[in-house]
């Protein structure tokens, strides 16, 4: 295989570049009234989520959150219940804490380089390249799975992408794409800007794809060394596999007079930020703190476990559904939590299971 260094890549440029105009989509809702705003928050909304899942959400958090100076001032908690499902919470907490710095210190503005969008809140190098390249038309490398999966192909580079030493090779391979093109390419035309690194994600996305790439339509399929190697899917390397842990928790669903009791989960950790039911390590824990406050409960439930799985660990849930005459002064020592009825809940940031966990007991009801 050529080193990075002795390959040209005009040819790799031009063809995406055609092979976009053709072929790239065009018309996904980020696409449109482009700006620095709509590109980033795009951006984080499609870390490991799928242009399928994210257009909804998008749609709806550009509704309630027009501007950076919107979402700066709205509260967090309206900004994790538009959030609510999308998962990696911290990506939403990083919006908003974002937001409010771009607005206090940038005046409303996203800084014009990569090295002041990288310093913001929850804006990665890659996120930096995207939103520089895309709506200012500064060019700049990106790196997210699409491309890393083109990249790793095209040169055959081994060894799992999120290796440091894989990723600087990486790096390094996408920048001489930015460096070394054709004058007008490198003097930043900002169209040109934009449509490569939009075809860069848009042949991840549609041709070299994870399973199944579609080699035969590829305007660099005679560039590929793993094409040329016959087994285009043995890159990119996995990450090494580890068995996934299995954790417990057991949840107390406190109803009293058709209200629920919530509390704030801290902003570290799973769900960070978002309210949830008080949970215990175990299930004698739990009745441990029903006796310990003396709730005297009417009724007490166990519903059926069930499994939520992270990209770490599996998450063994079992609901106790507990149902109280009198409301109790306090459950958990120094958490927020408040009592809401059900009207209320629809305006909370919610993680997804414990929302489906409340719909199922409001249909129980």
């Amino acid at each position: 295989m050529k080193p990075e260094s002795q390959l040209n890549p005009h040819p790799f440029r031009t063809r995406i570049l055609a092979w976009y105009q053709q072929f790239g989509r065009k018309d996904l809702p980020w696409q449109q009234d482009i700006s620095a705003y709509r590109v980033w928050v795009s951006e984080i909304m499609l870390q490991q989520t799928q242009v399928s899942t994210v257009i909804p959400y998008f749609e709806r958090f550009m509704a309630r959150f027009p501007t950076v100076q919107t979402l700066a001032d709205s509260p967090l908690d309206d900004v994790l219940q538009h959030w609510s499902g999308l998962g990696y919470y911290a990506r939403a907490r990083n919006l908003h804490k974002c937001a409010q710095v771009v607005c206090a210190e940038h005046g409303g503005e996203f800084p014009a380089s990569v090295d002041a969008l990288a310093a913001l809140p929850g804006i990665g190098r890659s996120t930096a390249g995207a939103i520089a390249s895309i709506s200012m038309g500064i060019p700049a490398p990106i790196l997210d799975g699409n491309v890393k999966r083109v990249l790793t192909r095209l040169h055959a580079v081994t060894g799992w992408p999120g290796d440091k030493t894989v990723a600087d090779r990486l790096w390094g391979i996408a920048e001489s794409y930015i460096e070394e093109g054709p004058a007008e390419h490198a003097t930043g035309d900002p169209q040109q800007t934009r449509h490569y690194t939009q075809a860069m994600m848009d042949l991840g996305a549609t041709l070299c794809t994870r399973s199944k790439p579609a080699c035969t339509v590829c305007p660099l399929v005679d560039l590929c060394q793993a094409a040329a190697e016959g087994q285009p899917t043995a890159y990119p390397h996995a990450k090494p596999k580890k068995e996934k842990p299995v954790r417990a928790t057991w949840m107390l669903l406190l109803e009293c007079r058709q209200q629920w009791l919530l509390y704030r989960r801290p902003e570290q950790g799973i769900w960070g930020g978002l309210w949830s039911f008080p949970e215990y390590p175990g299930e004698a824990d739990l009745h441990s703190a029903l006796d310990l406050g003396n709730l005297q409960p009417r009724e007490v439930h166990a519903l059926e476990p069930f499994r939520h799985t992270f990209s770490h660990y599996h998450l063994d849930i079992h609901p106790i559904r507990v149902t109280l005459g009198r409301k109790p002064q306090a459950i958990m020592e120094g958490a927020e939590q408040v009592w809401y009825n059900e009207g209320q809940l629809a305006t909370l940031g919610l993680p997804a299971p414990i929302s489906k966990l409340i719909q199922r007991l409001q249909q129980e009801s």
